[in-house]
């Protein structure tokens, strides 16, 4: 407990305490007597309900519970009811206790996850000395030095040392992950076991652990339909319950004085002040918030950031969800594993133009024949080094096909132009090639001859200026080198998410830009209910339009690159990766899976659905209750005991129940 709720909760055993007390030994005293005896409780349990009221009245804002509570309790002490007024105050303070305890228990996942701030970063110098500085103060390449026990303070490599690292906070994975040089770190992770240095690749702004703060603060700014719903009902039910008290208080009985029937204004009076207890809406206002912050504190404990309640309440009601291939199902690390070389042409020398294709790029394909080329450089079975002699000019994407390059190698002064893509790529090009029968992706690479001396294609790393306006291409010289088959690692959790998907009724779409074999290979083997292949970023978002005017339920798309950003705006639901998803993707995004594992999304949805779930069932129920026994208190029947009952005592259970949505397993 906090200390104002310790101070709270001693308030409340007082009161209690001393009305007991005062039931039992002054019950026979005179009504004068009894009175300031039972005005010591009330005030030391209910001042601050008084001094809120009294301040809201002041600044127009009249109708909420502090005002409901106020005048019930004074009516009832001023009607003669001094027990039942101070019991009134007194249970509607114990559950706001419950309600506040409930709250905390809510933020606390929330809270330990903004404990991932890191403080300090500790900046290694060049001759080896360590600063202490602000993390919005680090550049982009400072090394940066943990040690056991402290928070990777931004996103980098790990350049030297070995530990493992606490990712529970941002995944929601209990077990640790080692980490080596080369490997990549995010911040907000705690090293465990020994010191490491990282060199930076981001600005602290930039970084995973501020992109996690922003998202969960302003998680509470988007509201679902159902907290709209509720503050809209609030604003309008304790006006129109307020006016019904006083009309209930005042038109009985003028009725039975026009009747020649005696008015019984206590009565009516006091009728009017448990129809006004037996209203106040704290039960639906509290719960239903409550509910839907326990829903996204309890995904945000398991590595699923939901960037609002809306979100949270929208999942419940997906019926199609649409993933991306690669980072997504797939891990995203490719490997070469064939090159099937043409007649005439060596492997190493396929590979070298392959990956001088592919220098600018950074796409996963393109990385990995470059790694490839340059383990058989090291390895002594190929050529240089790619910027060692080897000039590359005038790099193209041909978009959704491939790449082309202007290439000239040290030992010759033979100008090519290198394609390197898919079999459509050589299709356009005239380039007669043969069909890799591959489960994974080919990537196909042909070489065109240009005319022109080699003085004609001149510059280096440091990108001299290009001149190649009289290089062209010789009719008829395009040929074929051959191709290279890459694959893609499935994720180890990638079937499990679909089976479970499945199990739920939610339909599975898979789109992918790769070919039409890779696309039905990993289709086949995760078991998603339709594919589509061959797609470029615009036909995603072309194929998601069309399923969300198919479709009357929701439709999410899952992805993590930065072409995924436009579809996963335009999708009802955007899903991104949250490890190794691009900045762009998680941007446009509404929920994050923090550790990249398809199989939380059976998760995020199975709370989804058991937090609306509860929201209905506290809705209904307090609801239902409160008009039972609103019209119970107008015919006479109710109490003031039942309207404690039905206003404390719902809330309580209405709070308790929301709390469940911490408890999804």
């Amino acid at each position: 407990m906090t200390g104002k709720q310790k101070k709270t909760l001693i308030r409340c055993i007082v009161a209690l305490v001393l009305v007991v007390a005062v039931s039992i030994f002054a019950r026979n005293l005179n009504v004068w007597i009894q009175l300031p005896l039972y005005l010591i409780p009330y005030f030391i349990v209910g001042y601050d309900v008084l001094i809120g009221a009294a301040k809201n009245i002041r600044n127009g804002q009249v109708f909420d519970e502090k005002f409901l509570m106020t005048v019930a309790t004074i009516g009832a002490i001023g009607t003669g009811e001094f027990r039942e007024g101070v019991a009134v105050m007194l249970f509607y303070q114990i559950g706001e206790l419950f309600q506040s305890i409930a709250v905390g228990r809510s933020r606390r996942n929330i809270s330990e996850l903004m404990d991932i701030r890191p403080d300090v970063a500790y900046v290694v110098g060049e001759d080896g000395s360590v600063s202490e500085e602000d993390p919005d103060d680090v550049e982009i390449g400072s090394v940066l030095r943990v040690n056991p026990g402290e928070k990777v303070p931004i996103d980098g490599v790990v350049i030297e040392g070995e530990s493992s690292l606490d990712t529970v906070a941002l995944t929601g994975e209990s077990v640790p992950r080692m980490v080596r040089p080369g490997d990549e770190v995010i911040s907000g992770c705690i090293a465990l076991s020994g010191q490491i240095k990282i060199r930076t690749e981001k600005e602290f702004g930039d970084s995973t652990v501020s992109k996690i703060l922003e998202l969960m603060e302003n998680s509470s700014l988007k509201k679902a339909k159902a907290e709209n719903f509720i503050s809209k009902f609030a604003r309008y039910y304790t006006p129109i319950v307020c006016y019904s008290a006083l009309a209930l208080a005042i038109l009985p009985p003028v009725i039975r004085l026009i009747m020649g029937l005696s008015p019984e204004w206590l009565d009516w009076l006091m009728r009017a002040l448990t129809f006004l207890v037996i209203s106040c809406p704290c039960a639906v206002v509290i719960s239903v918030p409550l509910s839907f912050f326990g829903g996204i504190g309890c995904a945000s404990s398991r590595g699923i950031l939901v960037k609002g309640s809306n979100y949270l309440e929208a999942l419940a009601d997906t019926g199609t969800i649409v993933f991306d291939k690669t980072g997504t199902i797939t891990k995203g690390v490719f490997e070469v594993n064939d090159i099937t070389a043409a007649p005439g042409v060596e492997r190493a020398e396929l590979l070298r133009y392959a990956a001088c294709a592919e220098d600018a790029s950074s796409h996963p394909i393109a990385l990995s024949i470059k790694r490839a080329y340059e383990d058989s450089v090291a390895n002594g079975s190929s050529g240089e080094d790619l910027s060692g002699g080897v000039i590359i000019n005038e790099i193209k994407e041909i978009t959704g096909k491939g790449v082309s390059a202007l290439v000239r190698l040290p030992e010759g002064d033979k100008i090519s132009r290198i394609y390197a893509g898919s079999l459509k790529l050589m299709e356009d090009i005239g380039c007669r090639a043969e069909e890799a029968h591959s489960a994974g992706t080919v990537v196909y690479v042909a070489a065109a001859n240009c005319s022109g001396a080699a003085a004609d294609i001149t510059g280096d790393t440091a990108g001299e200026t290009v001149r190649s306006n009289a290089v062209k291409h010789e009719e008829g010289a395009t040929r074929y080198l051959g191709s290279i088959s890459i694959s893609d690692e499935i994720k180890d959790s990638a079937s499990e998410a679909m089976r479970s998907l499945r199990d739920r009724g939610i339909c599975t779409v898979m789109l992918t830009g790769d070919t039409e074999k890779a696309a039905a290979y990993v289709a086949e083997k995760v078991g998603v209910s339709e594919y589509k292949a061959e797609l470029l970023p615009q036909d995603k978002v072309r194929e998601v339009e069309a399923l969300m005017a198919d479709r009357s339920r929701n439709i999410a798309f899952v992805g993590d690159g930065i072409n995924d950003a436009p579809v996963l705006a335009r999708a009802d639901i955007g899903i991104a990766m949250g490890a190794m998803g691009s900045d762009a993707a998680i941007e446009a995004a509404d929920i994050v899976l923090m550790d990249d594992d398809p199989a939380k999304l059976s998760l995020a949805m199975k709370i989804s659905a058991k937090t609306l779930k509860i929201v209905r069932q506290n809705i209904v129920f307090a609801i239902a209750v409160k008009v039972i026994c609103l019209v119970l208190s107008a015919l006479g029947i109710a109490n003031m005991w039942l309207a404690i009952f039905a206003d404390v005592g719902v809330m309580i259970i209405a709070v308790l129940n929301a709390t469940r949505t911490l408890k999804i397993k």
